[in-house]
């Protein structure tokens, strides 16, 4: 199978990154078929060099069949070359469990409940005290 990919090149710390066409068996920065674009993430995201793209020879080896990594996915997206695809759901595991969230529930529903008394006593209190200055 093809991949459209990066290939991590620069120095440590100075990341450039070439987008290849490449066997997705051979490794990252391995054998490749073609170079397709480059790809600079330190230069500002207006700066006309960030993204370079060869388009022609991308939608040829997307009609035989190459797929795209995420990454070069959303790039092809930006420069309206294939439609955006669906961003994954975040995963669950960072929210409070369901009894937690019942008891988070059930406190802002106690926190409601008090505070709706008090915003009531607050305008009558109010209107005492201004007809105890007069």
């Amino acid at each position: 199978m093809l991949a459209i990919r990066m290939t991590r090149h620069g120095a440590k710390k100075r990341p450039f990154f070439h987008i290849v066409v490449a066997d997705s068996r051979s490794p990252r920065d391995g054998r490749f078929i073609e170079k397709l674009g480059t790809y600079n993430p330190l230069l500002p995201r207006e700066h006309a060099q960030r993204i370079t793209l060869d388009k022609e020879r991308i939608a040829h080896w997307l009609k035989v069949g190459a797929q795209p990594s995420e990454r070069v996915a959303k790039f092809l997206a930006q420069a309206e070359m294939m439609k955006p695809r669906e961003r994954r759901e975040q995963t669950k595991k960072s929210q409070p469990r369901a009894k937690a969230q019942e008891r988070l529930k059930a406190a802002a529903s106690a926190g409601e409940a008090a505070a709706a008394p008090a915003a009531a006593a607050a305008p009558a209190e109010g209107e005492a005290k201004e007809a105890a200055a007069s």
